[in-house]
């Protein structure tokens, strides 16, 4: 069986790989075998963390204004109802900023929110 080398293209595919495993910790970084083991598990996690991201900023949001709304006497559920009932259209992200940086805003916001629900009742 006639020898192969270890060609050009192998020695790219090499650094390739070790060049995204750089600043990893001991072994990880420079041997290749247990570098594309983390590179593909890092690739993974990345992959999947950019799909997570989304939903914990929702929750962080979602409990931002919860908090915000309690005290302005409504809970979360009852303030989004109220939004609705009276056609305010504010994103999670926008209410949460508003929770935060303007709490007499946000106050309005739940007052207009608390009228729209004793209409509805």
């Amino acid at each position: 069986m006639p020898r192969v080398k270890g060609g050009i293209v192998t020695r790219q595919r090499r650094k390739k790989i070790l060049k995204l495993a750089k600043g990893y910790y001991g072994a990880k970084h420079l041997l290749f075998r247990t570098a594309k083991e983390q590179v593909m598990n890092s690739l993974a996690y990345a992959y999947r963390d950019r799909r997570r991201k989304k939903r914990d900023f929702r929750k962080l949001w979602i409990t931002r204004i919860n908090a915000a709304a309690r005290q302005n006497d409504l809970s979360y559920s009852r303030l989004i109802n109220g939004l609705s009932l009276a056609k305010i259209e504010v994103n999670r992200k926008i209410l949460s900023d508003i929770a935060i940086n303007d709490p007499k805003g946000f106050a309005s916001i739940c007052e207009q929110a608390k009228k729209a629900l004793a209409k509805a009742e």
